[in-house]
């Protein structure tokens, strides 16, 4: 009724409402937790109770060995086939780093319902183990005589390889751009390589966070040069949410003022679309002039990745515009801030190594002692 799109977790008999779970999610909400997470966690949830109603467990004082068996049995059964994508003797699984994503929330569940009385305190006491830390971030405190080196480890989590994080090189973001059939397609890649934006603060971007001229004074705004402002909004018409609770800016450059005008011209073509306050609408099919949505935004990465023969996805980019800067210099509290992270523990993850820069070290080395 009021367009606002809420999850909760029913009984698959009877259809009841799960009054714990259903509680859970309100608090997810009340903590300004996006949609997404919502219906992740939901999801999540109800897994872990079909997961003993199928066992003949009371969900509240599950042991060791049913939690154990549950971390199992995430990995070990086949996940029922995709539509259109049954192929005999093939079966999909569940990877570990899933199944781990899984346990966290089941965790967090079950701890909630302790704080409320409805689990026992033997219950989150499985939940967790102590771990003595070997390795500490930078600037982490362990006390005068290491002390705060013990800390409470998941008892049940797969142990998984870190994956890595792509990035795409200038060619490859060009190729990109060049292969995208439109105006408003060409501009969402170029804004999120220029950027670092992530797709859901892009998606989320209304017409007036645009302040591409010289001075913005005119709008009340006092940033300098051609910008984009990144604000956290509950009520988007397609639920596109911004990570961070903190309203930042970013520069932005010329060439993407051109994609920004090409895009408006595309778009004052579809008459629908001159309602919506919202950057990135529909186009092309229908409903014309509703805000795009992040499934179309995935639907066009997935159309163009097959159509240049790489891998196109949205936050590939923004880890792209993130190893750039760093490469080039920039400093790291400048990159932390045009990302929008809180913590510079978040910039870790953007700075690696590549040939290029292991040769040029060597290479280095060895000019030294020839010197020598």
């Amino acid at each position: 009724m009021t367009g606002v799109v809420r999850w909760v977790v029913v009984d698959a008999g009877s259809f009841d409402l799960h009054t714990e779970a259903v509680a859970f999610l309100a608090s997810l909400r009340a903590r300004g937790c996006s949609p997404n997470t919502e219906r992740a966690y939901a999801g999540r949830v109800a897994l872990y109770l079909s997961y003993c109603r199928m066992q003949r467990l009371d969900w509240r004082t599950p042991g060791f060995l049913d939690l154990a068996g549950l971390q199992r049995w995430l990995v070990e059964t086949p996940l029922p086939p995709r539509a259109g994508q049954v192929r005999p003797g093939f079966a999909r699984y569940r990877s570990q780093g899933t199944a781990n994503a899984v346990m966290t929330v089941v965790g967090e569940f079950l701890r909630f319902a302790a704080v409320h009385g409805w689990v026992p305190a033997d219950t989150t006491a499985l939940l967790s183990q102590p771990k003595l830390l070997r390795f500490t971030p930078p600037g982490f405190d362990t006390g005068e005589s290491g002390q705060r080196r013990q800390a409470e480890a998941a008892a049940f989590r797969f142990r998984v390889t870190e994956p890595g994080y792509e990035d795409l090189s200038d060619e490859q973001i060009r190729r990109m751009i060049a292969a995208a059939p439109s105006a408003r397609d060409r501009f969402l890649i170029a804004l999120l390589a220029c950027t670092g934006l992530r797709i859901g603060e892009a998606l989320g971007l209304h017409r007036g966070d645009m302040h591409l001229l010289a001075s913005s004074r005119g709008v009340g705004c006092g940033v300098e040069g051609p910008h984009v402002h990144v604000r956290r909004r509950m009520d988007n018409p397609n639920r596109a949410l911004a990570k961070s609770r903190h309203h930042r800016f970013v520069p932005v450059t010329a060439d993407l003022v051109a994609l920004y005008t090409n895009y408006q011209y595309e778009r004052d073509h579809v008459a629908e679309a001159a309602e919506s306050e919202m950057v990135f609408v529909n186009l092309f099919r229908a409903p014309l002039g509703r805000a795009m949505a992040y499934p179309n935004a995935k639907e066009m990465f997935d159309r163009l990745a097959r159509a240049v023969g790489q891998a196109c996805r949205p936050h590939m980019l923004r880890h792209s515009a993130a190893t750039r800067w760093l490469r080039d210099g920039v400093d790291r509290d400048v990159v932390q801030r045009l990302l929008g992270h809180a913590s510079p523990l978040s910039m870790e993850r953007y700075r690696h190594v590549d040939d290029a820069e292991t040769r040029a070290a060597v290479e280095r080395v060895g000019s030294l002692k020839e010197r020598r």
